[in-house]
């Protein structure tokens, strides 16, 4: 029986992953174990799966998640890809497992295509775009870049020998997750970059956008990011004895991308709905002031920033996404009802 460790199920990646893994024909034989902080939430987990054990606590706590980690064969961390001591206390945790057993542990860690991303504040696009299967290429980005600090870490873990380590990067995530973890309150349906676009929009009822929109992201839809982690999974795992194995460590960067949009894009798909549902009266979507800025997006551009790439090694897995950037401009109105229906306040705390 495979021992699993899984964090941020209550997320929206999460929360994803764990339903996508529950449609498994083998999904019983895994003995899966999640970090939760709710013991409200612990319990109706139990009562969804049960070969899903809840540990109570938070993936922060070193000690807490260093001891769950070096109990199993597999990591999968979806919580906060900037989060340095969780990530320290699994790879303390699976030193641990290697020392005692010789045994190499699978680490698969969320980062996020943020770690692209450059100063471009919307004026303007990119056109240097990045490889998943390049990584003398990766290898070139600064250890300043967004979430840069725990990749690194990780890939020098898979280095020093004791585990074998993949990062995958999702773009901009859309979609509205569906699945008995989010209808049971357990898990968060909703993304994060279009909603937090989608709330400052309603707050000062026009559309908006980071400098004039130019910029270029890529975007993948939610339940097909949940493929490419079903892929990898079974490439590493389920398939490990094989005598070709996926790349890991420094060859083991996957991007969850499809296609691309610019920030225009979004903020015209938002005008457009919002004039729909008499929100405003449409027309092109105005540039955000710095004060706006301020207020809604704590005083950064990012969403103003360019994060491209191309997903090369993620499809030789056989990862195959099928939704466009048009399916995902079609999104923004079920997620522009969903924002009003939660009333989430228009202040973004994270991005």
């Amino acid at each position: 029986m495979t021992k699993i460790l899984i964090t941020g199920v209550t997320g929206y990646i999460g929360g994803t992953i764990l339903t996508r893994f529950s449609q498994r024909s083998d999904f019983e034989t895994f003995d899966i174990r999640a970090i939760v902080r709710s013991s409200e939430k612990a319990e109706k987990l139990k009562s969804l799966f049960k070969n899903v054990t809840p540990i109570l606590g938070s993936h922060s706590d070193i000690p807490l998640i260093s001891q769950a980690a070096s109990e199993v064969d597999v990591v999968i961390a979806m919580a906060d890809c900037d989060d340095v001591d969780a990530a320290t206390g699994t790879l303390q945790g699976l030193r641990k497992r290697f020392e005692e057993t010789g045994k190499k542990s699978i680490f698969i860690n969320t980062s996020g295509t943020g770690v692209l991303s450059d100063n471009a504040a919307g004026m303007y696009p990119t056109d240097i775009i990045w490889d998943d299967a390049n990584p003398d290429q990766i290898a070139t980005l600064k250890p300043t870049q967004p979430h840069r600090p725990v990749d690194l870490k990780i890939v020098g873990a898979d280095a020093e020998g004791y585990v074998k380590t993949y990062i995958i990067l999702p773009a901009t995530i859309w979609g509205i997750s569906k699945g008995p973890l989010f209808t049971s309150g357990i898990s968060n349906k909703k993304s994060v970059q279009i909603p937090a676009l989608i709330r400052a929009s309603l707050d000062r009822g026009h559309a908006g956008m980071v400098g004039l929109g130019k910029n270029i992201w890529p975007n993948v839809e939610i339940h097909e990011l949940g493929d490419l982690y079903n892929h990898l999974f079974d490439a590493v795992v389920v398939s490990s004895s094989l005598p070709s194995t996926p790349g890991h460590g420094r060859e083991g960067y996957y991007f969850g991308a499809n296609e691309e949009h610019t920030l225009y894009q979004v903020g015209k798909s938002i005008s457009d709905v919002m004039l729909k549902m008499h929100k405003s009266n449409g027309g092109e979507p105005l540039t955000f002031t710095q004060e706006e800025i301020n207020k809604y997006f704590n005083g950064s551009s990012y969403l103003g920033s360019n994060s491209r790439c191309r997903p090369n090694r993620s499809k030789a897995l056989g990862w195959a996404p099928k939704k466009t950037t048009q399916d995902m401009l079609d999104s923004v109105y079920p997620e522009t009802e969903l924002v009003i229906e939660i009333g989430a306040p228009a202040v973004s705390e994270k991005l």
